[in-house]
């Protein structure tokens, strides 16, 4: 049987070194979750922040996306391009935790949803679409239209933002609207985000 000493020695390295939760570590040892508590009391173990248990969270999530390695000549041009228009046209807000493509170019779209699809190997139903048009064009008409366009199904689409405030004259340069490719992982983000730095450096 352990000692109290053993214990307590346990409890601090299932806490710091593997990460566990108070909860975790009752259920491994075998104990109450309030002889947890107890020990963290007693022995004035500093329990994490909510900043930290945010970061512990994130690195136990596991990812919905596995990047290829082993890429043909015309794999590394799409990673390349991928990168790239997400370095352009992606979101620059440093607190996003989506991926977030905006453009009205319909090959713009495809070739990022390739580097996705391809070279992220990400799940279908986790991408999202959401478009952007204006009051005098039909978003039903142009859901259809983008859904065709980038393999979505329009379930995945969501609400559509239509501006009522515009210039009529400038409507041509959107005749389908814009769309918004979503992707629901920061990893994934953080990944690209991580890429871009790197091509920046080789290519500067």
């Amino acid at each position: 049987m352990a000692t109290i000493k053993e214990k307590k020695f346990n409890i601090i390295k299932e806490y710091y070194d593997s990460g566990l939760s108070a909860k975790d570590i009752a259920e491994k040892l075998g104990v109450s979750i309030d002889a947890v508590y107890y020990f963290f009391r007693k022995y004035k173990i500093k329990r994490r922040n909510r900043s930290e248990v945010r970061n512990l969270i994130y690195k136990k999530q596991k990812p919905s996306f596995k990047l290829k390695t082993n890429l043909s000549e015309e794999e590394k041009k799409l990673k390349v391009a991928g990168v790239m228009l997400y370095w352009g046209e992606g979101s620059k807000w440093s607190g996003e935790k989506i991926i977030d493509f905006a453009n009205s170019d319909i090959e713009m779209i495809k070739v990022f949803l390739n580097f996705l699809r391809i070279i992220c190997s990400v799940k279908e139903k986790k991408l999202r679409v959401y478009l952007y048009c204006y009051a005098n064009q039909n978003p039903q008409f142009l859901m259809k239209h983008w859904s065709k366009i980038t393999n979505i199904s329009i379930k995945q689409f969501t609400k559509p933002y239509i501006r009522k405030d515009y210039d009529k004259n400038k409507i041509g340069k959107m005749k389908y609207g814009l769309i918004h490719v979503r992707y629901a992982d920061k990893k994934l983000l953080n990944l690209i985000r991580s890429l871009i730095k790197e091509y920046i450096v080789k290519l500067t």
